[in-house]
C-alpha cells in the first residue's frame, strides 16, 4: 500500500460566489488568500471553504431535506466556512442584514458549530441555493488528501459587506475569473491546480445563469488528475468531457499547495 493510500480522505466543500460587476461585464467571484502559515495551499488564492466537520454531518441528519446526508453535510460546511471566512451568510431563506451577518459570524466563532447560530438567529437553510458544480479528489499530497465538492452561489447585485477572518486567510477580493487568471500569470496571485482549472471553466460564462446551466449539463463526478507521459514530458491531465476547456498542464508548472 502506498503512502497516499494510507492517508484518510478528508471531505471538504467550497463555494464559488458570484456577484454582478458594478461596471458591467463578466461577473465577479469572491476569492480568499490563505495564510502562508497553513500547511495546505498556504499563500494561495482559493474559493471560500474548508473541511466537513462532524457537527455539519449531525446538522444534516437533523434538517428536513431530500439530499444524501453526505451531500447535505458538504453544503452546510460550505455555508459555515463562508460565514466564518468572509462574513457572508449564504443559503439562508430569511433576508439577512449586514449587522445580522456580523452577529452570526461572531456567534459562529464562539460556538464553532453552525446549529446554535441558526437557532439563535432564527434562520433556516436553503440547501438548494447551492448548485453542485464539481468534485475533485487529487492524489497529489502525501500528508493529506481532500475530497472537495464545489458549489455555485449568487449574490446578485453584490451589495454586501465582507471582511477576511485574519486567521486562516489574510485577504479577500472580488475579481472576474479571467482577471484572476491574468493576475496569476503575472505572478500577483498563486492558484493550485484545481482552482486554476475551475477558474478557466468559470471564465467561459457571462453570468450566473450560464454557469448554472453548464453545471447541470455536466453532472458532477469525481475528478482525480492523473500524471501521464506525452512526448517525453510529464503532464497532469483531467477527463476531457467534464466541461473544462483546459485538461492538461506540464507537471513542472503545477501549483500543488
Amino acid at each position: 500500500m502506498s503512502a497516499v493510500d494510507e492517508n484518510p480522505v478528508i471531505p471538504a466543500a467550497t463555494v464559488v460566489i458570484f456577484r454582478n460587476a458594478k461596471t458591467g461585464g463578466p461577473p465577479e467571484i469572491l476569492m480568499v488568500t490563505r495564510s502562508r502559515q497553513l500547511s495546505f495551499a498556504g499563500g494561495m488564492a482559493v474559493f471560500p471553504g474548508g473541511r466537513v466537520d462532524d457537527a455539519d454531518s449531525a446538522l444534516a441528519k437533523r434538517l428536513d431535506h431530500d439530499l444524501p446526508e453526505d451531500e447535505a453535510a458538504a453544503r452546510i460546511a460550505a455555508m459555515r466556512e463562508t460565514l466564518e471566512e468572509t462574513g457572508l451568510a449564504i443559503a439562508v431563506r430569511e433576508a439577512v442584514t449586514a449587522p445580522q451577518a456580523a452577529e452570526a459570524r461572531a456567534l459562529l466563532l464562539d460556538h464553532v458549530e453552525l446549529a446554535p447560530v441558526l437557532d439563535r438567529m432564527g434562520w433556516t437553510l436553503d440547501l438548494d441555493a447551492l448548485v453542485p458544480f464539481a468534485r475533485w479528489l487529487p492524489h497529489l499530497h502525501l500528508s493529506r488528501t481532500f475530497d472537495t465538492r464545489f458549489y455555485l452561489a449568487d449574490l446578485g447585485t453584490g451589495a454586501v459587506d465582507v471582511a477576511v477572518d485574519q486567521t486562516e486567510n489574510t485577504r479577500l477580493f472580488w475579481s472576474s475569473a479571467a482577471d484572476t487568471l491574468a493576475a496569476a500569470e503575472r505572478g500577483e496571485v498563486s492558484v493550485i491546480y484545481p482552482t486554476r482549472r475551475n477558474l478557466e471553466r468559470l471564465a467561459q460564462f457571462d453570468d450566473f445563469a450560464a454557469a448554472t446551466a453548464d453545471a447541470r449539463a455536466h453532472p458532477v463526478r469525481t475528478i482525480t488528475p492523473e500524471i501521464v507521459e506525452e512526448n517525453g514530458q510529464r503532464r497532469l491531465i483531467i477527463p476531457d468531457d467534464s466541461g473544462y476547456p483546459v485538461t492538461s498542464e506540464p507537471f513542472t508548472s503545477v501549483q500543488r499547495g
